[in-house]
């Protein structure tokens, strides 16, 4: 996926997920994101689509003015729908105005600019529409394509040097001497082996034995590894070797807000 792609499919997460929670109780716990609310959902998902169309559109290379000027979401959900609308909306419009080598912050350590932040609004707006279809008993689905292209921002993501430094439980509890784990989709193109060494994960997209293994559906994958089903209520998964390992990059691998 391009660039444009990424902004065309963050549209359509958000449509579907602005239809979902508009009008809903503000209250509702979100169980995937235990400290959350369904308002304070909300208020992350259009809030960071804001922030980043200021950090694209005004070709930010230092980031506090787009972290200041933070938008929190409406407090009446009954606004929730057109306020989600227009976030994404001046999102795509800010990345139509730039092009891949425009030099804008990000924070992955390796300059990424413009493609990391159309891929992290991308895999943000599926993996938050998958917590509010658990806050409200919705269906999630997402086309295997699209979720190999979201797990492999998550991925990626969390592999990438900016997240290790600046995260030192993450670092702490990944330092390894070498171990790996293989995520394999199995209804669209996708695989993946994490490699835990002492100063760094590597991700690499390959095919290759591991000390643990776990492949199915590419959304199974998705929802297991982002922390949004158990792997125990994955029953599409099939997992060999090392359980334990597996566990252990799940309960470490999540994000700074709880979510």
């Amino acid at each position: 996926m391009d660039t444009s792609a990424y902004l065309k499919a963050v549209v359509e997460q958000t449509t579907t997920f602005a239809d979902w929670v508009h009008g809903r109780d503000a209250a509702a716990p979100v169980p995937t994101c235990p400290k959350w609310t369904l308002a304070d959902l909300v208020d992350h998902v259009g809030g960071t689509q804001r922030m980043v169309a200021m950090l694209v559109g005004e070709q930010m290379t230092e980031p506090s003015r787009a972290f200041a000027g933070y938008v929190p979401g409406p407090t009446d959900s009954g606004q929730w729908r057109a306020w989600l609308s227009d976030g994404a909306a001046e999102a795509r419009q800010a990345f139509a105005s730039a092009v891949d080598d425009t030099q804008v912050w990000d924070p992955s350590g390796g300059a990424a600019g413009v493609p990391f932040w159309s891929r992290r609004l991308f895999g943000e707006a599926c993996v938050h529409r998958a917590d509010a279809a658990a806050a409200l008993g919705m269906r999630y689905e997402l086309a295997p394509e699209l979720a190999v292209a979201a797990l492999e921002d998550w991925l990626d993501t969390m592999a990438s040097r900016g997240y290790w430094e600046n995260r030192p439980g993450f670092a702490d509890a990944m330092r390894g001497g070498g171990q790996t784990l293989h995520f394999h989709a199995t209804d669209a193109p996708g695989e993946w082996v994490a490699r835990r060494e002492p100063d760094m994960v590597v991700l690499e997209r390959t095919h290759a034995k591991a000390n643990v293994v776990v492949r199915g559906p590419a959304v199974d994958l998705l929802l297991v590894i982002s922390r949004r089903r158990p792997l125990d209520a994955a029953s599409t998964l099939e997992l060999r070797g090392d359980r334990a390992l597996l566990d252990h990059w799940i309960e470490h691998v999540d994000w700074v807000t709880n979510g």
